[in-house]
Parts: structure tokens; C-alpha cells; sequence
């Protein structure tokens, strides 16, 4: 079977990585272009890149799902506590009120400055409040397990 040469031109980077890869897996250039060029003018090429497409949108998907589901569960905790704290907190008398706002300011300033401590130490006062109340519990927090419930695996597949 003969060959047609051919003289192209490509970015420097690649032809560093065209190297590189030759050098590692002991190929030659030609034979690693000749076979890239196969794959991507295969009829099914199309097929696997929609396939790999799609099973990265379907993580995305499931990743945005959990993003949402947590911002819920967020706003509907603030808004429980709100609820709560206004209801239970007594008026403050007009002479005092002006004591109460620099009360205010200072526990707002601490408030800050333990998020920050926080947030530094990329802790989760959530994740060490369960760690104390359930320490037999294991990772309540397992992101890297994709099993885990509420990593964006469906139960019917992480249960299967």
C-alpha cells in the first residue's frame, strides 16, 4: 500500500507534544498522526465525541442540580432563622437603642472575622457540628465519591 506524503504546519506546541508522545510511546510521528487523522475521519468519531459530550453535560447537569438543591436548602434555613429570631426577640426600649446598635456592630465585626477564620481554614463549621453530633457516621461529606447520596448519582443507580 503506498503512501502520500504530505508537508503540513502545526502550532509549535503541538509538534513539542507530537515529540514527546513519540519519544514515550516509542512511535513514530507518522504513525501517531496517521492514526489520529483515522479516528477523526471515522464515521463513528461523531458518535463518540456527542457521547463523551454528553456524559460531561450530564455531570455538569447533576453537579448544577446539587448547587441548587444546597442554595434551597440555604435560603430556607436563613429564612426559618429569620422567622425565629424575630419572633422571639423583644423590642428594644428607645434609650437603649443606640447601646444595642454598637452591641450590634461589635457581634457583627466578630461574625465576620470567624467567617473569615473559617473560610481560611476551609473548614465547615456544618461538616465539624455533624462530625460532633454523629462521630461514628463516616463522611457525611463524601464529594469524591461519586456513590455517595447527594454526589448527583441518582439512588436508583447508587443503590443498585
Amino acid at each position: 500500500m503506498s503512501r502520500v506524503r504530505l508537508n503540513i504546519f502545526i502550532e509549535p506546541d503541538h509538534a513539542r507534544r507530537l515529540d514527546e508522545l513519540a519519544a514515550m510511546k516509542g512511535l513514530s510521528k507518522s504513525s501517531i498522526i496517521a492514526a489520529a487523522l483515522a479516528s477523526f475521519l471515522s464515521p463513528d468519531a461523531a458518535d463518540r465525541r456527542d457521547a463523551a459530550f454528553a456524559k460531561r453535560l450530564d455531570r455538569l447537569s447533576n453537579q448544577f442540580d446539587k448547587l441548587e438543591r444546597d442554595q434551597t436548602i440555604l435560603i430556607e434555613t436563613l429564612a426559618l432563622y429569620v422567622r425565629y429570631f424575630l419572633t422571639v426577640s423583644a423590642p428594644v426600649p428607645e434609650a437603649q437603642q443606640e447601646a444595642a446598635r454598637a452591641q450590634g456592630r461589635l457581634r457583627f465585626q466578630q461574625f465576620i472575622e470567624q467567617l473569615g477564620r473559617n473560610l481560611m481554614r476551609g473548614r465547615s463549621l456544618v461538616k465539624e457540628v455533624h462530625e460532633e453530633v454523629f462521630p461514628d457516621a463516616g463522611q457525611f461529606f463524601a464529594m469524591d465519591d461519586p456513590a455517595a447520596p447527594g454526589s448527583g448519582v441518582p439512588d436508583e443507580e447508587r443503590l443498585a
